[in-house]
């Protein structure tokens, strides 16, 4: 079986990103963004999703974190879709519950060739984790999905802490596209799919 990996580089005026995945890897990462946080989700969905994942960021931090985030992972969601491949003979579905503490996130995931964003989280966050502005979290599952082209659900029906509640929806987000992305031992050579495309 070939090694389904995906590397792509983006660079504009603002940012210039590398990021490599191999999805059938064995955790292994090395994130560098210039966000502490970001780089600890990151880190996160590398090693709960068994993704070797390289991620190197440089952008504009003068100014604030939001370019430097987004093109992260639009860049990240355009290698997850190279590397996928035709998707022959995937399980293409996954979901997971993940509880940190107090924090519950429920994620499922479709690799439908579909881009779809359900996302909900706790009202009142605080605003920020260190450098890292929590109304970024919606912004990068929607960069990620986009390039990506899945549908995807993220709840957290409840959480106090905004470090928890964050984390686990990568956590948990690691783990669905992981099954998702899984061979099906029974489906070998098939498409996952009625309609015959994804």
């Amino acid at each position: 079986m070939s090694p389904r990996v995906g590397r792509v580089e983006r660079t504009t005026k603002e940012t210039s990103v590398l990021v490599e995945i191999n999805l059938d890897g064995t955790g292994k990462v090395d994130v560098a963004t210039g966000v502490g946080f970001y780089d600890h989700m990151l880190d996160q969905l590398g090693r709960h999703g068994l993704f070797d994942l390289t991620v190197k960021t440089e952008g504009d931090l003068h100014i604030d974190s939001h370019h430097t985030i987004e093109d992260t992972a639009l860049a990240l969601g355009a290698a997850f879709k190279q590397a996928l491949g035709d998707k022959v003979g995937i399980y293409r579905f996954g979901n997971c519950t993940v509880p940190l503490d107090e924090s519950l996130a429920q994620v499922t995931v479709d690799l439908s060739g579909r881009p779809y964003l359900v996302h909900t989280e706790p009202e009142k966050m605080a605003p920020m984790i260190g450098e890292y502005d929590t109304t970024m979290t919606r912004h990068i599952l929607e960069s990620f999905v986009a390039q990506a082209q899945i549908a995807l659900h993220v709840h957290v029906p409840y959480g106090r802490n905004a470090h928890h509640i964050v984390e686990c929806q990568f956590k948990a987000l690691a783990r669905a596209l992981r099954y998702a992305a899984e061979h099906d031992p029974r489906a070998a050579g098939i498409l996952p799919s009625t309609k015959g495309a994804l």
